[in-house]
């Protein structure tokens, strides 16, 4: 049960983060939606980065 609480954070600060700087973001790396594009690769990205991060402070606590 940790590991969903911690996967459905990292989505969840991965899409916050994403959608509040897609405006700002090249035109190709916006989601359209009901679209597959680049824009679901870097939202993807950024919620690995969160994962990571959060993998990583758990594990120096």
């Amino acid at each position: 049960m940790r590991r969903f609480w911690h996967n459905l954070l990292a989505i969840l600060l991965g899409n916050l983060c994403y959608f509040s700087l897609q405006r700002w973001l090249p035109v190709g790396a916006r989601h359209t939606p009901f679209a597959i594009d680049w824009g679901l690769a870097v939202d993807f990205w950024f919620c690995l980065v969160f994962w990571g991060l959060l993998r990583f402070f758990r594990y120096f606590r």
